[in-house]
């Protein structure tokens, strides 16, 4: 097997070394194919049905045909590379592209965790950029002349756009999770729609949280509690049931938002907009985090660093103040010396 014997005797040191640092794999192990295991990674119980329905899609459509039949012990960093720059020259996006990247990766993790792969060939590929959409905010105007198109959806625009609630969680909302003495919303549930079913949920993050309304919204909220009981959908469908996006959207939505002269708008970019509203109106990234239900303040920053852009023009501004008092302080203590009198500082 070995030629000499300083050969064999380097490969029973790196046998040794990786079963006592726990990265030893049995080769055996590694000639399950990458199809088998992505059947087991897709199961991974803690994700939302969302997501795993996201994730299948990718599987199936971009992952399993070029990988799914390929041993976990043949997947190589150049072979996963070249698959790579591929899918960017045949069109595909690059954010796409990283999505695709991410499944794949995902899957490789999980052989990882398996102790069916020592390293992920797939870990330090090159990615496209991804290229950022802009991210929509609606003024206040633009939201009043949303609101005049909804006509009686109308509510549901407002606490859409001063509440920050997601889409889901709103089609989620209860009569039993207001409380219109504190003004307050209960977020303990998220409702969407997948594949056609609906599927009910925790809050994203599992961030249940209470996101309070503003004053001029308790009209509004009273109207929708008339005669409800504490299990019945506080903004429900036509029919009854819960929102669906796509019906909404279809149904008023849009036609609303085109009429408002906002075409092309989503729901989500309300939820942009209550965050542009909020930190207008002086909201801290502390308190813009818990109405939004991120899991912590950096996400906040992360996702909506863009509307903190005045906090470093006014820190800009008191720079420049500090600096005009440093400056007249100065001179006048150069003006005292050459006089021969002691500048008295100013406070």
């Amino acid at each position: 097997m070995f030629a000499t014997k300083p050969e064999a005797q380097r490969f029973l040191d790196g046998m040794t070394t990786s079963m006592e640092t726990g990265t030893y794999v049995d080769p055996g192990r590694s000639k399950t194919t990458v199809g088998a295991i992505a059947e087991t990674w897709i199961e991974t119980p803690s994700w939302a049905e969302s997501t795993r329905a996201r994730s299948r899609s990718i599987l199936d459509a971009h992952v399993l045909p070029r990988w799914g039949s390929v041993r976990l012990a043949d997947v190589h960093h150049e072979d996963v590379q070249e698959w790579i720059n591929g899918l960017g020259k045949a069109g595909m996006a690059g954010g796409t592209v990283r999505k695709v990247h991410g499944v794949l990766n995902g899957v490789l993790k999980a052989a990882i965790k398996g102790k069916r792969l020592a390293v992920n060939p797939s870990a330090e590929v090159d990615l496209p950029r991804q290229d950022l959409k802009r991210r929509r905010y609606l003024s206040g105007v633009e939201v009043e002349a949303l609101v005049h198109a909804a006509g009686g959806r109308g509510p549901i625009v407002l606490v859409l756009a001063f509440c920050g609630l997601r889409f889901g969680e709103l089609a989620a909302l209860k009569a039993g999770a207001v409380d219109q003495v504190r003004r307050r919303l209960r977020i303990e549930e998220s409702v969407t729609e997948v594949n056609g079913a609906l599927v009910w949920s925790e809050p994203k993050d599992h961030q249940r949280r209470t996101v309070p309304w503003p004053k001029f919204l308790d009209a509004e909220i009273s109207a929708a509690m008339k005669g409800k009981a504490p299990g019945d959908l506080l903004f429900p469908s036509p029919g009854g049931g819960a929102l669906r996006v796509r019906n909404m959207r279809r149904d008023w939505f849009d036609a609303a938002a085109k009429g408002a002269g906002v075409g092309g708008l989503t729901p989500h970019e309300l939820r942009h907009t209550a965050a542009s509203l909020a930190v207008s109106a002086g909201a801290s990234v502390l308190a813009l985090q818990r109405m939004l239900g991120h899991d912590k303040p950096s996400t906040t920053l992360d996702v909506y660093s863009d509307l903190f852009d005045e906090d470093l023009d006014l820190v800009a501004d008191r720079l420049a103040e500090g600096r005009s008092r440093s400056t007249a302080e100065y001179l006048r203590s150069v003006e005292a010396s050459k006089s021969g009198l002691k500048a008295v500082p100013t406070s």
